[in-house]
């Protein structure tokens, strides 16, 4: 059996771990150290990312502790550097860069795990407390503002960086002469298609909103491969069938499926993802 400290220890360590990451992230700290080329002591890091000394000490200490930075005493004074890991995964400029996702997870998803009791008491999901939307409008939560928008589609794209490539090996589309990508709006999935399977055609489908955000946001080279339709379904088939296979509307998938097998050409592939 366990102790009262084990729960104790439990309790903070779940209230911490996903702050103190979320923190870091957003404010720049592990960019700040991916990029030094020394170790840097708390006031340098404060000084740099112009916030507070002493906050930013608690915060190293804190990212020390879960193992996110290392520390060393110089001079009789602590000075911290990147892990592998966060140089990796948390720096902006990494290739494989999940700060984005992260950032993303923080704003939107945490946020709905805060009303966990109240989803298991109503039997409904929280949208409404948590973000102010009706509770079937899935993607409204997630595309709920001008900010929200260009940092969900980034979290896309830093997953499909880093998982695409195996995702589309393991689905093979070269036997098909096109694939199908609803809720494309990132390009994530065109780009691992085209980089493994360049004979690869995508089409990709998604709401207005997302789309033109894209264009405004983010800049992708033209190819004549990859072709994008905005709201290419009928009004009735357009309440994000992802919502419905997340809810388990299991004869609205079926319906929506056979309508869209119907404007597919024959042999074509199509994948659904958010």
């Amino acid at each position: 059996l366990g102790t009262s400290e084990s729960l104790t220890g439990a309790e903070s360590g779940f209230c911490r771990c996903p702050e103190v990451l979320f923190a870091a992230c957003e404010l720049g700290v592990f960019d700040l150290l991916a990029e030094a080329p020394e170790a840097l002591g708390s006031a340098a890091v404060a000084a740099r990312l112009g916030i507070s000394s002493r906050g930013t000490e608690l915060l190293l200490d804190a990212c020390v502790s879960l193992k996110l930075l290392q520390v060393e005493v110089r001079r009789e004074k602590a000075v911290y550097e990147s892990t592998e890991l966060t140089s990796t995964y948390l720096a902006r400029a990494s290739p494989k860069s999940q700060r984005d996702m992260l950032l993303h997870t923080a704003r939107t998803p945490y946020l709905g795990w805060g009303h966990l009791a109240a989803a298991v008491r109503d039997q409904k999901n929280q949208y409404l407390k948590a973000f102010g939307v009706p509770s079937e409008e899935l993607f409204t939560a997630i595309y709920r503002s001008q900010g929200e928008r260009p940092q969900a589609v980034r979290g896309l794209q830093d997953q499909w960086r880093l998982g695409g490539p195996r995702v589309v090996a393991a689905l093979d589309p070269s036997p098909f002469p096109r694939v199908c990508d609803l809720g494309g709006g990132s390009r994530a999935l065109a780009k691992a298609c085209m980089s493994l399977y360049p004979r690869s055609q995508v089409t990709m489908f998604d709401i207005p909103d997302v789309v033109q955000m894209a264009e405004r946001h983010f800049s992708f080279p033209e190819d004549e491969r990859i072709a994008f339709c905005e709201g290419g379904f009928p009004s009735a088939v357009c309440q994000t069938p992802c919502t419905s296979i997340y809810g388990g509307n299991w004869p609205f998938v079926v319906l929506f499926f056979c309508l869209l097998r119907r404007k597919t050409p024959a042999g074509d592939i199509i994948s659904v993802h958010s």
